[in-house]
């Protein structure tokens, strides 16, 4: 059975910790770790499997403290996707994602027949209907040991006792702090009586947040979705403008769509379907690279065919993928037959222009059914689980309703609210992502569950950044499954990203000079990205011992801030 030494995820277990570092954890005798983006977050998660909680439990509670803690990234006012590989092997998707309220219209980001971009991005017509809770609560009713109220109540512990702001969540205080401002309820919690940010190493307290925490816990998912909760929260948007109601709350339903199942090498792939984009297009970039053999190919020549797929693969998204209760995603998008004809395409010496999107076979009949943060936790009874949450872009919408302590999404934005303009991350879209009541918008979240042969697991990850999420995942399944690196060797590599439009290929900075003439040579548009995204991992070393790893840029990002 093969074995990695990491996987992309926070991974739990019942046995005393061994601190690596504040990120990741691993017990002593390598039966669990942890690895989350924060280590409150993962001293939450330890606690719980301590206390007898399993994987399930574990990431659920570290969703919760990273609420908290991470709430720029993700929390209880945002949504998220979940894949699990249960103990009995099943493997499930369980779609907590964001919908449009039912008063939502295509017309809702027009002023006087202009397109607004920011209507989407900030204040009350941002917000989709959260769903987060209700996967966290599904999930540790069907397979944890725990109860949601259990769960949510070291999270309000921690909200009331604070903590000291650490130089991400500063930096992002002060980017944001003019949109903070223009919102009452926000303003009271992230900035100063003067209306400053508040700066590294002040203690967050988050009295709110705690209350509607411990009401959740006391009255149930029921509170969110419909009750006191659902209430302030209309009551709100009917005094500025918004369209979300308590019963867009009430009517929000979890779906569970059958996961896409692809092959890497000897490997099964199990990535989340639509609405994500993540599964289709790791696997459609992973099908049009099992034509070349990578290991053998000098690394520019490597990373110029890897900036090609992703570029095919954009191409695609941004024409056919959308939440497949309204529109025809085809499923020959992972087909392995249509990526050698995309493989085709690739010129090892130059860069090549891509149009526009290819054609999918079957596209009319073989259909799919009907700033983000990474978690993912994994235990010997068999359960892997990968969580990626997200409110959207820092903050998301901005908006805290006064008295609840939650930061509500501006997940709106990932619709294509303006069809063939790009969003906040420079994504076009096309009909198929068009705005429409109840549907849920695009996504780029990529959690994944990696099998051997044997069906067994061996790896899990997933990624926080937008639409490099994507990538990310990518460069991390090529460095671990097909360069046969070690985990942490492979979340370490510089990154590329290319996302069709624009036409142009980014790099971090630590990308050798040698591979950027190189790729330059080739015809590629260079733009230079500072470390970006975020991967979790965890995995099993040679003896079957958990390994788990951190994003390593994270250490770097807390120095420079």
């Amino acid at each position: 059975m093969w074995r990695i030494g990491v996987v992309f995820t926070a991974l739990l277990l019942l046995v005393a910790p061994v601190w690596a570092d504040g990120y990741t954890a691993v017990t002593e005798d390598g039966r669990a770790a942890v690895a989350t983006v924060q280590p409150r977050a993962t001293e939450v998660a330890l606690a719980v499997l301590e206390d007898g909680g399993n994987a399930v439990d574990a990431a659920v509670a570290a969703a919760l403290a990273l609420g908290v803690v991470d709430g720029h990234n993700s929390g209880i006012g945002g949504g998220s996707f979940v894949l699990i590989r249960w103990a009995d092997g099943q493997v499930e998707a369980i779609d907590g994602r964001e919908v449009a309220p039912a008063k939502a219209h295509r017309d809702m980001y027009q002023r006087d027949g202009e397109w607004d971009p920011e209507l989407s991005r900030t204040g009350a017509l941002a917000v989709g209907i959260p769903g987060a809770i209700l996967a966290y609560d599904y999930m540790v009713r069907k397979g944890g040991k725990k109860k949601l109220s259990e769960l949510l109540l070291p999270a309000a512990e921690l909200a009331e006792r604070g903590f000291a702001i650490d130089g991400v969540f500063a930096q992002r205080l002060a980017r944001h702090a003019e949109d903070l401002r223009r919102f009452p309820g926000s303003a009271a919690i992230f900035l100063d009586p003067k209306g400053q940010p508040w700066p590294i190493g002040h203690q967050l307290v988050q009295q709110d947040l705690a209350a509607t925490y411990r009401k959740l816990a006391e009255e149930g998912p029921g509170y969110f979705h419909g009750g006191g909760f659902a209430q302030q929260v209309e009551a709100w948007m009917k005094d500025n403008g918004g369209l979300v109601t308590a019963q867009d709350f009430a009517d929000y339903k979890l779906t569970h769509p059958e996961p896409v199942l692809s092959h890497y090498r000897s490997f099964q792939v199990y990535g989340f379907p639509p609405p994500s984009s993540g599964g289709v297009h790791v696997a459609q970039i992973l099908n049009m690279l099992e034509s070349f053999d990578l290991a053998k190919m000098p690394e520019a020549e490597r990373y110029h065919l890897l900036a090609e797929a992703m570029k095919l693969a954009f191409a695609d998204r941004a024409h056919w993928l959308g939440d497949p209760a309204f529109v025809q995603v085809p499923k020959g998008l992972i087909s392995p037959d249509y990526a050698a004809k995309l493989a085709k395409k690739i010129s090892l010496k130059r860069s090549t222009d891509v149009p526009g999107p290819g054609a999918p076979p079957k596209a009319d009949e073989d259909l799919f059914g009907k700033h983000t943060t990474h978690i993912a936790t994994a235990d010997k009874e068999g359960n892997w689980v990968a969580i990626t949450a997200t409110v959207n872009t820092n903050f998301g919408s901005k908006v805290v309703v006064p008295g609840t302590g939650v930061i509500l999404n501006n997940q709106m934005d990932d619709f294509s609210t303006q069809p063939g303009e790009p969003n906040i991350y420079g994504l076009v879209g096309a009909q198929a992502n068009a705005v429409e009541p109840g549907k849920r918008p695009l996504s780029s979240m990529s959690p994944t569950i990696v099998l051997d042969a044997e069906g067994e697991p061996v790896l899990t990850l997933g990624a926080a950044g937008g639409p490099t999420i994507i990538t990310q995942v990518v460069l991390g399944l090529v460095h671990a499954l097909g360069l046969e690196q070690p985990l942490d060797v492979a979340l370490e590599a510089p990154r590329i990203h290319h996302q069709w439009r624009p036409d142009a290929l980014f790099v971090e900075k630590t990308m050798p000079d040698s591979v950027r003439a190189v790729l330059e040579s080739k015809g590629h548009e260079l733009r230079q990205l500072g470390n970006y995204g975020s991967t979790q991992a965890i995995g099993l070393d040679a003896q079957g011992k958990f390994f788990s790893v951190a994003e390593p840029r994270l250490k770097e990002r807390n120095r420079t801030h």
